[in-house]
């Protein structure tokens, strides 16, 4: 496929234009015109673009890509690398940080949700990126912190105490625990995100809501596999998933 058909695909599909976001989501980085195998990932890191260009790949596609907010705006010593290597290879490099996370089907939220078998009631945060709902059947957080590590691969780091039941829960995959005390306000049980500060631990202590960190990365991966994926069946092209271990 073309890459701007895919570009123009992904951008409605993802419906960036109502998002305010900490970076650009789209095309960050132009390369060959014909797309026929597409690398998906959650960071657009050197080793994941080396790992990408053994694969052939013509286009990249991450949640986390370049050109944050605030950053140094120069291309110099890891960001020259990064992109040095991309023009090199022309690889395109699309990247969609906000919209993935939020996308009702193939988010980071949302898949995080149909994995932790969830059912969503409703949606809160910035930009209503963050979700509710309950979980099918009432169990206890120790219970529901091995469900997490199961599914995940990773073990949480959980606030609460462990026989406390769970019924009504939020989640917002990342680095989302700024928004705990709104998730408090919705009658929760349990919040869960991917990392989780200071403070947090002292909220979920006197609040009595249980906090989840269940690591950033960790929390993240299935977004952008589920869109990759949705990408290949769509038009047809290769898709492969690269998942690097991350700790945090």
């Amino acid at each position: 496929m073309q890459q701007d058909e895919l570009e123009n695909y992904l951008n409605q599909l993802l419906d960036i234009s109502r998002f305010q976001d900490y970076c650009p989501n789209g095309l960050q980085v132009e390369g060959r015109n014909q797309i026929h195998t597409i690398v998906s990932g959650v960071t657009a890191s050197m080793d994941f673009l080396q790992a990408a260009v053994v694969m052939h790949a013509d286009a990249v596609l991450v949640h986390h890509g370049y050109f944050w907010r605030g950053e140094d705006r120069t291309l110099r010593s890891i960001r020259h690398r990064r992109i040095a290597l991309l023009m090199k290879h022309e690889i395109s490099l699309f990247a969609y940080h906000l919209p993935l996370d939020a996308h009702p089907e193939l988010g980071n939220n949302a898949q995080l949700g149909q994995k932790l078998h969830f059912a969503t009631v409703g949606h809160f945060g910035q930009q209503n990126i963050a979700s509710y709902g309950q979980v099918m059947c009432n169990i206890s957080l120790n219970e529901l912190g091995e469900k997490i590590s199961l599914a995940l691969a990773r073990k949480p780091l959980i606030i609460g105490e462990p026989t406390k039941q769970i019924r009504r829960i939020a989640w917002c995959t990342g680095a989302a625990q700024s928004y705990f005390e709104e998730a408090i306000q919705l009658d929760i049980d349990a919040f869960i995100t991917g990392e989780i500060s200071e403070q947090s631990v002292h909220t979920a202590r006197e609040s009595g809501v249980a906090f989840i960190s269940a690591g950033h990365h960790a929390t993240e991966r299935f977004g952008v596999q589920a869109l990759g994926e949705h990408i290949a069946q769509q038009f047809g092209i290769k898709h492969h998933f690269i998942d690097l271990d991350n700790p945090v």
